[in-house]
């Protein structure tokens, strides 16, 4: 083996002799290849030993297959292949027999071999520290942050991934390169980044977070936050890590965020309803200005104070209840309460409580919707009071109605009366129809008196419904006949007890029959059915007629309102039994189709139920038409 180079004869012999020792006898592993097929020449036992081949199994390899199979390219072959005459060092990955990977610095001489030109390699083991080395770069590209390894003149050693992603730059014009020459000079200038390194390196603490603007060429602008960290090395700092982290996007999340917050606390407070939000006991957080207007209280001045607190009696319960932790396991509750001002009144407020959740469905507090009901309730009171003017109006065209046939006639009569030569038969007819007239006035005054005042509660006694009912059908079973009208009783076992008299129940029944046997002039058949429930007593009167319209349903408890042929009725019927039943502390309601007949139905709370009303304090009952 010779070493190619200008040397003498006799000196190139001895070198040879000592190089194939320092081959023959090296720790290190060594070989050598033929330049032009890459095939071993020879192997000392260092190689053999430390890659695993025999010496039998190097010589019938290539330098190539020591190499990855991945890198096993072109470009590799001319490598290994191109004639030189001086050494030259590289690090490469090999593959031992086992298959493990080992990083190896190699040195490269040209030699003569046999004749052949050839090529002495010499393999120093690495893997150690490019396996260090490598789990570094790993770590480092693995870090979100973009960081940058700056050495004391201020150069860069190291650019992670994430940095030169960020900066559109590559590893070759990073490395090795200046800050100012990596960062736009107006970026340095303006925040004085150099410096704030340089103080770094002389004090050794690391700086805070602050706010950086940079923009690479073709990409949008770009917020991090960065800071200088030391990176300490024998007690003194070798190098500094300067670490950046995109806020970009959290920046614009954020703000993302705060516009749709002011854009929900205007939605709140320009709403016309009252919106207070409270926590899970209760106490006030947010009040928005409908509220403010209403009450005349400020958010400062409520703010952590109970909202029942400012609910009146009437309401303070149910809003203790819908404020409560039980009450949360429900989704929404509807209640009305008044809402108490500044100036010591109160206003109709209709409420609608919801709960809030966090992301793990805990109730963390409560919303509030109220709707002021204060002109609300000025106008029902306006319609009521123009529903009793056209009430009246009715009631007095209707007694007007039913007075002025009664008179004109008795006036007529009258009139007859004061003429001579009249026969006795005619005027004791005359005398009669006068008579008959003002009878007739007078009834329809006294249903007028028994609709206006009905019996007081005082004279109420407990009775049974069952024979009141049955002295009502005998009273009418007559009439029945004569119409051909088949009356058929349901009646289950009683008693049915109530508190009443029995006199105005006597004449409701009465009236609901007359009613239904006056819509089958034809004939028919009349249902009556008795039902007891532990609250109250049920009573139907069920016709075959010809059922009430649509349009005259809504009318029919009025006054005077009747659709009777001119003086077969007075409308007042209906409503002396609405009056009536409504005085026993029940209900009176219909249902009917035009062809199909008409239901009426008498629901008077039970015996036990009246009792226990009785001997409870409670406000006056409000008018129910039962319809």
């Amino acid at each position: 083996m010779t070493v190619s180079g200008q040397v003498p004869e006799q000196t190139h012999t001895q070198l040879a002799k000592a190089t194939a020792g320092f081959f023959e006898n090296g720790s290190l592993p060594m070989w050598i290849y033929d330049l032009s097929t890459l095939a071993f020449l020879a192997v000392n036992d260092a190689a053999a030993e430390y890659y695993g081949y025999s010496h039998e199994e190097f010589r019938a390899m290539t330098a190539r297959q020591l190499h990855l199979r991945a890198e096993r390219t072109a470009s590799l072959d001319a490598a290994l292949s191109s004639p030189f005459s001086s050494q030259q060092e590289r690090t490469c990955r090999h593959v031992r027999k086992d298959g493990t990977i080992i990083y190896v610095d190699v040195t490269r001489f040209a030699v003569s071999f046999a004749g052949q030109k050839a090529c002495l390699v010499l393999a120093i083991d690495v893997s150690e520290g490019k396996r260090a080395e490598l789990i570094y770069r790993m770590l480092m590209d693995t870090i979100p942050s973009s960081v940058l390894l700056l050495d004391e003149n201020l150069c860069v050693v190291l650019a992670n991934r994430n940095f030169l992603e960020k900066s559109r730059l590559t590893t070759e014009v990073t490395a090795g390169k200046r800050l100012a020459e990596v960062f736009p000079e107006a970026i340095l200038a303006g925040m004085g980044l150099e410096q704030q390194i340089r103080d770094v390196f002389r004090s050794s603490h690391a700086t805070q977070g602050q706010r950086l603007t940079y923009r690479a060429p073709g990409v949008p602008i770009r917020v991090y936050y960065y800071s200088v960290v030391p990176v300490n090395w024998g007690g003194q700092v070798d190098h500094v890590l300067l670490l950046m982290d995109d806020v970009t996007e959290q920046m614009r999340l954020g703000e993302e965020i705060r516009r749709m917050e002011r854009h929900l606390a205007s939605v709140v407070e320009s709403a016309s309803d009252i919106v207070v939000s409270t926590d899970t006991e209760g106490n006030i957080l947010t009040w928005n200005q409908a509220a403010q207007k209403t009450t005349g209280y400020a958010l400062e001045e409520l703010k952590g104070r109970p909202f029942f607190d400012y609910c009146d009696q009437t309401g303070d319960t149910s809003v203790r209840r819908l404020l409560s932790k039980e009450h949360s396991r429900e989704s929404s509750g509807h209640i009305e309460s008044n809402l108490k001002t500044r100036d010591g009144h109160s206003r109709p407020v209709s409420w609608v409580f919801s709960q809030m959740t966090d992301d793990a469905e805990r109730t963390v507090g409560f919303v509030a919707v109220g709707r002021d009901l204060t002109e609300q309730r000025k106008f029902e009171l306006q319609i009521l009071e123009s529903q009793k003017l056209a009430a009246l109006g009715v009631m007095a065209r209707g007694i007007a109605h039913e007075i002025r046939t009664p008179l004109a006639i008795s006036s007529s009569a009258a009139q007859f009366l004061t003429e001579e030569n009249l026969t006795p038969e005619f005027s004791r007819e005359c005398a009669e129809k006068v008579h008959g007239g003002i009878r007739k006035a007078s009834a329809i005054i006294e249903n007028l008196l028994r609709f206006a005042h009905p019996s007081a509660d005082k004279s109420k006694t407990p009775l049974d419904l069952l024979p009141v009912m049955k002295e009502a059908l005998a009273l009418v079973s007559h009439q029945a006949k004569v119409q051909n009208i088949e009356i058929r009783t349901h009646f289950p076992s009683g008693p049915y007890q109530v508190l009443g008299i029995p006199s105005p129940l006597e004449q409701v029944f009465i009236n609901l029959l007359l009613n239904a046997m006056n819509a089958m002039p034809n004939g028919g058949a009349v249902d009556v059915f008795v039902e007891q429930t532990p609250s109250e007593v049920l009573l139907s009167v069920r016709d075959t007629g010809d059922g009430i319209s649509p349009e005259d349903l809504d009318k029919i408890f009025d006054p005077f309102f009747t659709r009777a042929p001119l003086g077969k009725g007075t409308g007042l019927g209906l409503s002396i039994c609405h009056s009536i039943v409504d005085q026993h502390g029940g209900m009176i309601g219909v249902e009917s189709q035009s062809g199909k007949g008409s239901t009426f139905t008498v629901r008077l709370p039970s015996l036990a139920v009246s009792r226990e009303k009785n001997h409870e304090p409670r406000e006056p009952a409000r008018p129910h038409r039962g319809r």
